[in-house]
């Protein structure tokens, strides 16, 4: 590698190239300073930033890249208890440290973890230095990285993720946990929305004939005021779906969805999208 200029090497087509220069595992990074052939392996992080540093300083030069934006939440002293301890929000923590391998393997895909649960307004997927706050490691017993814990909205003390390390099982963890429905690439699941304490009474409710339904209506309007939190959210669009099929008829349920889903296939934004996946899934139950 000479400056302004990256060269790569076939070892498997130039092997006496890569013999001569002391190659014997791949990937192997060589600096060539201007106007010599004796190289400097490079030894250092394998990451852009690691490299573009080391070129700057090898080659006198000042190239900058731009960061790429995070949907990992940064802990630090200052917003740690701001964050994790809030209970209104289900917390998930990477305990790194810096120079730690399996750390930086983990990186790419906490980031998808992190993207996939980005609309979720009570999720939060950060991380904390633990080599820099070396306190907060200690005071939640942190002594491996690394470790990850999660701070769900009933118990701040903490307890432990012991399940894999792959997107699809952060995702079912923080599903379960946390009421929500994504998938690995963010989209809302069909599931989503779906309240099961009024699945019966939606039954009752399509079965019933047009003098019973307001009575299984009224039922519905008060299982609804039972509801907390997300769920209270979802029985409202139950209440505004089952007003709109008395009013429009036994056709309108299996109508609008056929209208959201035109809209679903349109380019829109990732919140209408979660809006129109919640009003057709919650829908699907009238259908």
């Amino acid at each position: 590698m000479i400056p302004n200029l990256d060269e790569f090497v076939d070892c498997d087509e130039h092997k006496g190239v890569c013999s001569k220069y002391g190659v014997s595992g791949y990937p192997t990074i060589q600096w060539f300073p201007k106007g010599s052939l004796e190289p400097k392996k490079y030894e250092g992080p394998r990451t852009a930033e690691a490299l573009t540093e080391y070129v700057n300083t090898e080659g006198g030069t000042n190239v900058k890249i731009a960061a790429v934006p995070s949907n990992v939440v940064v802990l630090t002293a200052d917003n740690f208890n701001d964050i994790v301890l809030d209970e209104t929000k289900d917390v998930l923590i990477e305990f790194y440290a810096p120079w730690c391998g399996h750390c930086k393997n983990l990186a790419p895909t906490y980031e998808k973890v992190a993207t996939a649960f980005r609309y979720e307004k009570d999720v939060v997927v950060a991380n904390l230095d633990a080599d820099k706050h070396k306190d907060l490691a200690e005071k939640y017993g942190v002594s491996g990285y690394p470790t990850l814990k999660f701070f769900p909205k009933g118990n701040k003390d903490g307890e432990e993720y012991e399940g894999g390390r792959d997107l699809d099982d952060f995702v079912a963890f923080i599903n379960e946990k946390s009421g929500a429905s994504r998938d690995g690439n963010g989209q809302l699941t069909s599931k989503a929305g779906i309240v099961e304490s009024l699945d019966a009474l939606v039954k009752a409710f399509v079965a019933a004939g047009d003098d019973e339904k307001k009575a299984v209506f009224s039922r519905i309007e008060e299982e609804v005021e039972k509801l907390k939190g997300s769920t209270a959210r979802h029985g409202k669009i139950y209440l505004k779906a089952a007003k709109s099929c008395m009013a429009k008829g036994a056709d309108y349920a299996k109508n609008e969805i056929e209208r959201l889903q035109r809209m679903l296939e349109k380019t829109i934004s990732p919140a209408k999208a979660d809006e129109f996946t919640l009003k057709k899934n919650i829908l699907s139950t009238f259908a």
